[in-house]
């Protein structure tokens, strides 16, 4: 998939005549693009809509209109645009509590490295993170973590034939598994592939 550049986003003008659509097409887009891992793990699978929205959106409430502004958001963003054999996601780690959310994210330490897909008949891809910068140190992990799954061609072709894609976590203190994600985000997921 290609990279968002100056050229392909719109002025702040142009995005505030088209953000109420382009928002509601965004949040339906995400929702056929989101996979709840048990009741405290979310991953967000991004592509060029969900970045280019974070991106708009990030343009609109800093008032970012120099080319030096715009072209770090989209420095910092387009890596999160998977590239036709793999899967990038954002992983959400969420505990309505805060007090309970700090003690989780020291228990599950890790998490990050421990999620993973797999594509029916083929063994299971755990995830590479944060490779822009760590999310977690000697006593705890983060919140929100990046995620790139890599597929390889035989992975890739079995998936955009039909086989069912499955997700889960392999963490001693969370552990979850779900055989097939739902059709709608198997079928966009699948798409993100070449």
């Amino acid at each position: 998939m290609a990279h968002l550049t100056r050229s392909t986003l719109w002025s702040l003008e142009e995005y505030a005549a088209r953000r109420a659509e382009f928002r509601r097409e965004t949040i339906a887009h995400k929702r056929r693009r989101t996979v709840h891992l048990g009741p405290h793990v979310t991953l967000l699978f991004e592509d060029e809509i969900t970045v280019r929205y974070q991106i708009q959106e990030m343009l609109r409430i800093e008032r970012t209109f120099e080319p030096e502004g715009i072209q770090e958001e989209l420095d910092a963003y387009n890596p999160l645009i998977p590239d036709g054999r793999n899967f990038k996601a954002t992983m959400l780690i969420e505990y309505p509590d805060e007090a309970v959310r700090a003690a989780q994210l020291r228990v599950l330490k890790g998490i990050e490295r421990a999620t993973w897909v797999r594509v029916d008949g083929h063994a299971k891809v755990f995830a590479i993170a944060d490779e822009d910068l760590a999310r977690e140190n000697e006593t705890k992990t983060s919140a929100v973590h990046f995620l790139r799954f890599e597929l390889d061609a035989a992975m890739a072709r079995a998936l955009k034939s039909g086989a069912a894609l499955g997700m889960g976590i392999d963490h001693a203190d969370y552990t979850v598994a779900l055989d097939e994600v739902a059709p709608e985000t198997q079928a966009a997921l699948a798409a993100d592939l070449h």
